[in-house]
C-alpha cells in the first residue's frame, strides 16, 4: 500500500471511497459478480455525494492519433480517483499494472484496486499513488 502525498481532496475522496467498498462488502460480502458489486459501489458514493462516472472511457494517443475504442475504467471519482473493482480469486499482479496504466493514461495520480471476492474487505483494497 503507497502513502504517497495526495493532495487534502484526493485524501477526503479516498477516505470516502473506502467506506463505501466497506458498505459494500458488509451488506454483500464476497461471492457475487463485479457488475453486481460496481452497482451497489456507485449507489454508496452517489450516498456520500460523490459524482462519478461508470465505465469511463479512456482514449488511446498513438502515432499522433486519438482512438477512442480503448479501456474503460470501471468508476471515476470527482473526476480525481479511478477505481478498479474486481470479484476475483487471488490478487493477480496485472491487475495493479492495469491501474497503474489507466491513472497514467488519465494523468490521474490515486486509483484504488478494490476486489470484493475476499473474507475481509481490507485485504481486498489496494491504494496506488503514482
Amino acid at each position: 500500500m503507497s502513502f504517497a502525498k495526495v493532495s487534502l481532496e484526493e485524501d477526503r475522496i479516498g477516505k470516502q471511497i473506502v467506506d463505501a467498498a466497506f458498505a459494500v462488502h458488509h451488506n454483500l460480502g464476497p461471492g457475487l459478480l463485479e457488475s453486481i458489486y460496481e452497482i451497489c459501489f456507485c449507489h454508496e458514493l452517489h450516498k456520500h455525494d460523490l459524482s462519478f462516472q461508470k465505465q469511463a472511457a479512456i482514449p488511446i494517443l498513438y502515432d499522433g492519433l486519438r482512438f477512442d475504442q480503448g479501456f474503460r475504467v470501471d468508476v471515476l471519482d470527482e473526476d480525481l480517483i479511478v477505481c478498479e473493482l474486481k470479484a476475483v480469486e487471488g490478487g493477480n499482479p496485472l491487475y495493479t499494472a492495469q491501474l497503474i496504466t489507466y491513472l497514467k493514461l488519465m494523468n490521474k495520480r490515486l486509483g484504488y484496486l478494490i476486489n470484493f471476492n475476499v473474507p475481509l474487505i481490507k485485504n481486498g483494497i489496494k491504494r496506488i499513488v503514482i
